[in-house]
């Protein structure tokens, strides 16, 4: 940090780590751009970064973990808060006349592969965790009663009361399959909104579209659980009405019925059985309004959260397993590396090849797209990071002045190579003190590789 600070160049790379959002694994890039005339070919603006400090330009790296990156994880928090209220209240090119069409905010679970120890309230108290009046124990000798009252930050939250009950292999199998069912419960709540309007599944796109916008979240005890935000519209998306008997109680009872009649159903291989895998019995429907106990503003700001985190929030890493990796050595909860165990174990299986469990091992076996929309739910991703473009180069030109020529008649020709990601301790501590980033929490990933 002291030899930083004593550097000539300290000011232009306190201003470079200003640009980049306070970025603390900037991806380090050597290289030039050269502006030409595209008739003449006469060279008009030349950029390299030889003149930067170190001699690389540092990019943010956009990460969406906040595990990894606190800045770039809340610009991404930022994006998918704004997609998902455009898809309720309007703007972003959504039509205002949104927040007249039905709207439900839907939690999937996880069905039970062993009991796990809970936090459970009533009326603000904390109850016991599994109590049972005749207690006993599993075939294992494991109590099955627990009388404690966990706090919000016992670490035994989530932990199997007895970790040979546990079912790791259809835990594991689960969260592999859980994009798939989730996929077949989307095609469900179709056709029984077809069925309602007396339509067959193939009809209903005409009068119809069923809009939707989830995000995964991960429970305590590994498995992953969706919430999502479904829309009925018109045919014509956001901009057309739904027809008139496509009401809250209609997309309730869609739901209610695609929870409960899709499964998927896995191969039978060695010791591992077939499995009828479902959705578990809890299942949340909560109308969405502009006003009252869930409004747009509280969604948005739920599902964004939960686009920022991963499985590192139950006690497993937030990167992939490496061929080099010890296993029993790794910085995880002992339920979490019996999970991870299991993926390794079960991906060296050719039958569950597809599945890619070992590749997907630091996710538990999930390797689905944490934020997912439908086409015509709102705007997209990419055209607010084009809006945020546009914008800081206005902002730029008007700082510093535009080029003395136009961007569009030239030809903009460009050599990078990437050198390196990350930043050193002594360099975080700095972008910490110079924009506010908040470091990440302790035992979690941030500093990436050494620019070579």
């Amino acid at each position: 940090m002291a030899a930083r600070l004593n550097r000539t160049d300290f000011h232009r790379w306190a201003a470079r780590t200003r640009t980049t959002g306070g970025c603390l694994q900037p991806v380090h890039l050597r290289g030039a751009v050269e502006y030409r005339d595209a008739l003449t070919g006469t060279l008009l603006h030349r950029y390299t970064t030889g003149r930067e400090p170190g001699g690389t330009l540092r990019v943010a790296c956009k990460t969406r973990r906040v595990s990894r990156c606190p800045s770039c994880a809340e610009t991404y928090r930022a994006d998918t808060y704004h997609l998902i209220r455009a898809g309720l209240t309007g703007g972003k090119g959504v039509l205002t006349t949104v927040t007249e069409h039905p709207a439900a905010f839907v939690t999937l679970t996880a069905p039970s592969f062993g009991a796990v120890h809970a936090r459970r309230e009533r009326d603000g108290k904390t109850l016991a965790c599994r109590p049972r009046r005749d207690g006993g124990t599993c075939q294992h000798g494991r109590p099955v009663s627990c009388t404690t009252r966990h706090g919000a930050e016992d670490a035994r939250l989530g932990q199997p009361l007895c970790a040979q009950c546990f079912d790791y292999r259809a835990a594991v199998l689960w969260n592999a399959h859980a994009p798939e069912l989730w996929r077949r419960f989307t095609l469900a709540v179709r056709r029984h909104l077809a069925r309602t309007a007396g339509l067959r599944a193939g009809e209903l796109r005409e009068v119809l579209t069923v809009s939707f916008a989830k995000v995964a979240e991960y429970q305590r005890r590994g498995l992953v659980h969706f919430h999502a935000v479904i829309r009925l519209d018109g045919p014509d998306g956001p901009a057309a009405a739904p027809p008139a008997w496509a009401t809250h109680d209609a997309l309730a009872d869609a739901v209610r019925h695609a929870r409960g009649a899709v499964t998927v159903r896995t191969p039978e291989c060695g010791d591992v059985p077939a499995l009828e895998l479902v959705w578990g019995v809890q299942l949340d429907i909560r109308p969405i309004a502009t006003t009252g106990a869930l409004t747009d503003r509280a969604v948005a700001g739920y599902v964004a959260k939960y686009a920022t985190k991963a499985a590192e929030c139950v006690g497993t890493l937030d990167r992939r397993i490496r061929a080099t990796d010890d296993v029993d050595g790794l910085p995880v909860t002992d339920h979490a590396r019996r999970l991870i165990t299991t993926c390794l174990r079960l991906g060296a299986v050719e039958t569950f090849a597809g599945l890619r469990l070992a590749e997907w091992a630091h996710m538990l076996g999930f390797r689905g797209h944490f934020s997912t929309k439908s086409r015509a739910y709102s705007t997209t991703l990419g055209r607010l990071r084009a809006e945020r473009c546009n914008h800081n180069q206005r902002a730029h030109e008007v700082t510093t002045g535009r080029l003395p020529f136009d961007d569009d008649a030239v030809l903009v020709v460009a050599h990078w190579r990437y050198v390196g990601q990350g930043l050193t301790p002594g360099e975080r501590l700095l972008t910490t003190a110079l924009t506010g980033t908040p470091l990440p929490a302790l035992g979690t990933s941030t500093c990436a590789r050494r620019p070579a």
